[in-house]
């Protein structure tokens, strides 16, 4: 379980920096100069660089991972957003598999009780994760392709074998198995082996 401690204190401006992300290619390091030319210059702003990591968005040197990258799709945005705060922020999904903004002393009393914080620090980080939430998809996760679709359905194999009396018995195991005979005209070496496989398989 995990539950990101980092804040902005410009938490308003969480929608207006994402955009600006978008808008631009990813850097060979997000550094505060990069910051800067995106038109955050205040010390607050500072704060956006360690929300990006600890979202998975950039590795510890200030790297731009994959998500970084795939997070410029305009058309698939919101979803990897989604991704990255279920996984940052599992602990509050827990609790609300649907937050909201109503569900903000919920959430903050989340992070009170988990890193003992003082009540302006948890109304912060609670803060930043629902101004991350309001640009977020959380009802899918963005790669939609391994997921089987809602109408498919499996059909498991269930195989018989005779049970001795001429009647097929149905087992009660999902396996698909394969029985090579060995050539031969007395039907006593048949028997023997359905016999063993009744009493092995199925009990």
């Amino acid at each position: 379980m995990t539950l990101l401690a980092s804040n902005v204190l410009t938490y308003a401006q969480i929608g207006k920096f994402l955009d600006a992300i978008r808008e631009g290619q990813a850097p060979e390091k997000f550094t505060r100069q990069y910051l800067k030319d995106l038109g955050f210059t205040s010390s607050n702003h500072h704060a956006f660089i360690p929300l990006l990591k600890g979202l998975g968005f950039l590795t510890a040197d200030g790297t731009p991972t994959q998500r970084y990258k795939d997070y410029l799709d305009k058309s698939r945005s919101r979803k990897i957003l989604g991704d990255a705060l279920r996984e940052a922020y599992s602990d509050i999904f827990t609790i609300r598999s649907n937050p909201k903004k109503e569900d903000k002393d919920v959430i903050e009393g989340k992070f009170r009780s988990t890193y003992n914080s003082s009540e302006n620090t948890a109304d912060l980080c609670a803060r930043t994760f629902l101004g991350l939430l309001e640009h977020a998809d959380i009802s899918s996760t963005a790669d939609e392709k391994t997921q089987r679709p809602k109408d498919e359905t499996v059909s498991p194999i269930t195989p018989q074998v005779e049970d001795g009396t001429g009647k097929l018995g149905v087992m009660g195991l999902h396996y698909n198995i394969q029985i090579h005979l060995p050539p031969s005209k007395d039907i006593e070496v048949y028997n023997a082996i359905f016999k063993s496989l009744r009493e092995h398989l199925i009990g």
